[in-house]
Formats: C-alpha cells, sequence, structure tokens
C-alpha cells in the first residue's frame, strides 16, 4: 500500500474513532488556581493547556476549556478540570498554533472578559474573531517586554494551518519563552524533535527552570515523528535544553493517536527513571497543581 494512502486510511479512522469518545469527569478539580506558597507553579488543565503562575502574574498556554473541538468531531477524554470563572485574570494567553486543539475559539470566548494580551505566531491573528482583548503576533526569536515580562516566540517543528485547505501558505506556529522575575519557562505546544532548535532555545536563554514538554501522539510513528515527540524524544528535548525541571503535556485528553491507554505517561515515567531523572519529571493528572518553586 502506498505511504500517502497509508496515511489518509490512518487519518480517517482516527477521526472516526475520535467521534466515538465518551468524556468522563476529571478526578481533580482546580478550585484555587492561585497558589500562594508558590514563586512558579502549574495547573494542568489537560493537553497542552496549562496555567503557569510566575509570581504575581498568570499565564495560559493553549487553553482548550470544552469538552469537544472541531465542530464535535473529537471529545475529550478527560473533561475540564476547572471553571472557566475560577482562573485569575491573565497576563498572556500564550496560542502556539492554529489546529483546533490549540487555538479554540470557542474557549477564548468563555475567557475574553480575562485575558489582558493574546499572543499568537506570526500570521496567526487572521483566524481570530472580533475578541476585546489586545492580541499580538510574534515572529521567530521577536521579544516583547510586557511591564518587566518577557515572551519570546522561538523556534519549533510543526503545522500551522488551520483548515487543511491553507496550508499551502499559512505557517503560523511557535514556541515561547517567558521570563520573570529570574523565572524562565519554555513552552513549544506541538513539536518534532528537532536537535538544533532547542540547542539554539539553550544558547539564547541559558537557564531555563522549567520546560513544559509535549510527549504524544506516538502511533503511528512514521506519520507522528514529522510533528509529534515521543516520550525518548521529549527527554532527549529536556536535555538539549538543559531544563532544571519537566512537566510533560499532550497526552491522554483527547483520542487522537493508536497509543494504547496510558502508553505515553507510563513510557515516559519508565525512561525518566532510567535516565535518573525521576526527580526532575513531575508527572500531572488532568486537574493537578504542582508547585516547581516555592517562595
Amino acid at each position: 500500500m502506498r505511504p500517502k494512502r497509508t496515511l489518509l486510511l490512518a487519518a480517517l479512522a482516527l477521526f472516526a474513532l475520535a467521534a466515538c469518545v465518551t468524556t468522563v469527569s476529571p478526578a481533580h478539580r482546580i478550585v484555587h488556581a492561585e497558589r500562594p506558597e508558590a514563586r512558579l507553579a502549574v495547573s494542568w488543565i489537560g493537553h497542552a493547556s496549562t496555567l503557569v503562575q510566575m509570581d504575581d502574574r498568570f499565564i495560559l498556554t493553549d487553553p482548550v476549556l470544552v469538552d469537544t473541538i472541531g465542530s464535535g468531531v473529537s471529545h475529550r477524554k478527560v473533561g475540564v478540570p476547572i471553571d472557566p470563572a475560577d482562573l485569575p485574570p491573565l497576563d498572556a494567553v500564550l496560542i502556539s498554533h492554529m489546529h483546533y486543539d490549540h487555538l479554540s475559539l470557542d474557549s477564548l470566548s468563555k475567557i475574553e472578559h480575562k485575558v489582558r494580551r493574546l499572543y499568537t505566531p506570526e500570521g496567526g491573528l487572521v483566524y481570530l474573531t472580533n475578541f476585546s482583548f489586545d492580541a499580538v503576533d510574534l515572529a521567530r526569536w521577536e521579544t516583547v517586554n510586557d511591564r518587566g515580562m518577557e515572551i519570546t516566540a522561538v523556534p519549533v517543528k510543526h503545522l500551522g494551518y488551520r483548515y487543511i485547505l491553507d496550508q499551502a501558505w499559512m505557517h503560523a506556529f511557535t514556541g515561547y519563552v517567558v521570563r520573570y522575575h529570574g523565572l524562565t519557562v519554555y513552552f513549544p505546544g506541538d513539536t518534532a524533535y528537532d536537535k538544533v532548535d532547542f540547542a539554539e532555545t539553550r544558547r539564547r536563554f541559558g537557564h531555563i527552570d522549567l520546560a513544559l514538554l509535549p510527549i504524544a501522539p506516538i502511533h503511528p510513528r512514521g506519520w507522528m515523528e514529522r510533528v509529534h515527540m515521543d516520550p525518548r524524544e521529549a527527554l532527549d528535548a529536556f536535555a538539549d535544553l538543559g531544563a532544571d525541571r519537566m512537566i510533560p503535556i499532550h497526552f491522554d485528553t483527547f483520542f487522537d493517536s493508536l497509543d494504547s491507554p496510558h502508553e505515553a505517561r507510563d513510557t515516559l515515567i519508565r525512561l525518566a527513571r532510567e535516565r535518573g531523572l525521576s526527580d526532575r519529571v513531575t508527572v500531572l493528572a488532568i486537574g493537578e497543581q504542582h508547585v516547581v518553586i516555592p517562595r
């Protein structure tokens, strides 16, 4: 069978299976989003959605606060663990790329009044509707200083289109590095493994306190490896970045692959243990919060 035909059949199978998923309630709920005991803390909302607290600033990444995406085509495995009303005022919302599981316009509508400024990769603003918050797009390596908080767009290896037909001209995808009060957080959204990009990010920023790294989808690997890291590659990226701590993201939220249940999570835990990294890699369940650096 031709490779392109194999990929098409795999994609159709994934779409069909994703539409049949039943969303279950999360085992953990985020009621008090702010952690007064923390300088740096992370709440995992699921997939690539995290609430990052850096002292008095709050950054929300790729917010998906609804149970279905893509006009109901894909359902969450685990429901949203936070009521949008319980989110704090958001100093920055980071959108890594335009795919429905990362740019959720319905989710942005739920938090519009809480958002101070939203950031997209270069070209991404054309996909936003008429929201009331400020929004800017950043080119690769461009930095914005927002009242002492520096946000830089950094290179990753992914895809930026939204409607498939726009893939010929739309390449809006990026990672971000956020620095504030001596704290540094790396968020790539989705990315394949690219040692050159990770090493250059490390060279430019030096110390990184926390890397939020995607670890799935894994299978079918021939398809996924072009745009997604698996757990082994995520740990390689962690080393390339020279980050102190890692929290994995982008797993166990949507049915988006042929992975076995919890395969990415369990593989990461095993590999981290084999590499002597268990004390530096913190695996969260959806809705869990973690204080990375206490006050």
